[in-house]
């Protein structure tokens, strides 16, 4: 999946390794992540696949810097993958639901903590995709007008994230009642 994902931030406009770990990291994090790493080795993949193509960008002061552009084996690849439809649920891993799965045996006070720290961290994480990540949609719809429709989806999967939140914090709310009405073993 990383290898659309660069794909894609590289349909805008060309980019370096490291510009696109930024692009990554102030949007698509909050559902789809990469290390550096990953993203250098992915995008020589890729390179090697015909779908991007680099060139060596000359710096004053500074190493030279490697640009990476989308070709169109590449914008193919990516329209493909994107016209594929999803037939099945993506599987999802929540550490958290693990452990309260088992944690019936903990005294009551370490899973009451464990469960306020985690709606006091999801429901942060709502008010930054409401107020941070809504402000950065807009700022660069406006640095990049011919983004506008990009950013019409880019603000649909702002709000999957806050209403996931918004959820997230909804259930932690009565899990950790229900946890407090259980009596005391």
């Amino acid at each position: 999946m990383l290898k659309f994902a660069l794909l894609g931030f590289l349909n805008y406009y060309p980019m370096t390794g490291y510009d696109l770990k930024q692009a990554m990291d102030r949007s698509t994090t909050h559902f789809w992540h990469a290390r550096l790493s990953q993203i250098y080795t992915t995008l020589k993949t890729l390179e090697g696949e015909g779908c991007v193509a680099s060139t060596l960008e000359a710096q004053q002061e500074r190493p030279d810097r490697r640009v990476y552009a989308i070709t169109d084996r590449g914008r193919e690849a990516l329209q493909q993958w994107l016209a594929q439809t999803e037939t099945e649920l993506s599987p999802k891993k929540e550490t958290l639901v693990l452990k309260l799965f088992f944690s019936a045996r903990l005294d009551r006070q370490t899973v009451l903590t464990q469960l306020r720290l985690q709606r006091d961290l999801h429901h942060r994480q709502m008010l930054y995709y409401r107020e941070g990540v809504s402000r950065d949609i807009e700022q660069e719809a406006k640095e990049h007008p011919e983004l506008a429709q990009d950013a019409v989806l880019w603000e649909a999967t702002r709000r999957f994230g806050e209403m996931y939140e918004e959820l997230y914090v909804r259930w932690l709310e009565e899990t950790i009642h229900l946890v407090e009405e259980q009596p005391a073993s």
